[in-house]
């Protein structure tokens, strides 16, 4: 399950004894570790109704989150399970409501469900085109090489926010840094320190106009991975269907999602 940051995660157990009725730990426990390695802990979490417990946490970090049921005594219990809390800047090259209207999806019960598969389907073309599609702030270490200069895993650039050395003792505003947008690159400009070992970046990459294409290719991808999940054989309109592309990287993307984005097709010199 994903939540957004900032939003409440329903946190439920429930206990049986063992002739599978529903019934209470003498304590139970619940311990969040966060995507810090912090912990947040509630001791002891009292039962709502015979052998149900809930806890309502309010996220404040993004990242996998671990959790950690424990009750004990006359009927002891053990669970543990993960949630996951969304980047404030989603990855999304579609909206969810471009999503809905590709899969003509007017209810709102799966809306959470179908912001995975916009999240997905980005993450996934992004990897084709090789490009960072959806614009959001990256934050990365990287180390200088002898000329004084970095380059960044993620592009195209469109702005570097700041920069400070690993150690804390160099720091490098926007206006010290020259960054070729295309490439990454970024050295420091005339009569600022040059940067040298490891730093740290923050920057934010991404497009500013969304083609249209792939926009439409996003879209593809995500109709076409929602009916497969719903059982459906891949058809398209006119009752034809077409072969698809394992890409080896966990997502089946189809043909026609592949030309818009004008990938090399399987099979093809």
């Amino acid at each position: 399950m994903a939540y957004d940051l900032g939003a409440v995660a329903q946190l439920d157990a429930t206990v049986t004894d063992a002739a599978g009725n529903p019934a209470d730990s003498d304590t139970m426990t619940l311990t969040i570790t966060l995507p810090d390695d912090s912990t947040v802990s509630v001791d002891p979490v009292t039962p709502t109704s015979t052998g149900s417990y809930s806890y309502a946490y309010t996220t404040t970090q993004p990242g996998r989150h671990l959790v950690r049921w424990l009750g004990t005594g006359t009927n002891p219990f053990a669970q543990a399970d993960v949630f996951d809390v969304r980047e404030q800047a989603p990855v999304a090259i579609v909206s969810l409501a471009d999503a809905k209207a590709q899969l003509n999806e007017a209810s709102n019960v799966d809306d959470d469900e179908l912001r995975g598969y916009v999240t997905g389907a980005s993450l996934a073309v992004e990897r084709e085109l090789g490009t960072i599609v959806a614009r959001r702030p990256f934050s990365e270490r990287r180390t200088a090489d002898s000329d004084g200069q970095i380059l960044l895993s993620n592009v195209p650039v469109l702005a570097v926010t700041g920069a400070v050395s690993a150690d804390g003792t160099t720091t490098w505003a926007a206006a010290d840094l020259d960054v070729d947008t295309d490439t990454g690159l970024v050295t420091a400009v005339a009569g600022a320190a040059p940067l040298a070992g490891d730093v740290d970046c923050t920057y934010t990459a991404g497009l500013r106009i969304v083609p249209d294409d792939y926009q439409l290719a996003t879209s593809i991808i995500i109709q076409h991975l929602w009916e497969t999940q719903r059982g459906r054989s891949g058809a398209v309109p006119g009752g034809s269907t077409e072969p698809e592309y394992m890409s080896g990287r966990g997502f089946a993307l189809p043909r026609r999602a592949l030309e818009l984005l004008d990938t090399p097709l399987p099979g093809v010199a």
